[in-house]
């Protein structure tokens, strides 16, 4: 059974950091890309980063240099650093892999998903 289970949302103050992981079961890691998105209330589903295959990473221009995708493939797992958090942050976040292990920026693509895990910057 494919699964995806995010965790370590949570409340933090302007400027701070939190670090997301996504458990990736069920698959072989190699043969995805797996992005992190975020919905904010009213707002459509975004994609935040990517990381395909390759290794190749890509960012939205809103995070680039604050937030880090990184994947640990013997632990099946991929994270996002992020740091200088900002109200505009404040989102559910999911993680979704797409076979085929290229990065889409469109959400309809992608495979599987998690269930979430909510992010709350206060100002």
């Amino acid at each position: 059974e494919v699964q995806l289970v995010e965790s370590g949302g949570g409340l933090v103050q302007a400027g701070g950091s939190l670090r997301l992981s996504c458990a990736l079961s069920g698959f072989t890691f190699n043969d995805y890309a797996i992005s992190w998105f975020r919905q904010a209330p009213g707002k459509e589903r975004e994609v935040v980063s990517c990381i395909g295959s390759g290794d190749g990473i890509t960012y939205v221009d809103s995070v680039r240099g604050r937030f880090t995708i990184s994947s640990e493939n013997v632990k099946n797992r991929v994270s996002l650093e992020m740091n200088s958090l900002k109200p505009e942050d404040t989102a559910v976040y999911y993680c979704a892999a797409k076979w085929g292990g290229i990065c889409y920026s469109d959400p309809d693509p992608y495979d599987y998903w998690g269930q979430g895990t909510q992010v709350t910057v206060s100002s």
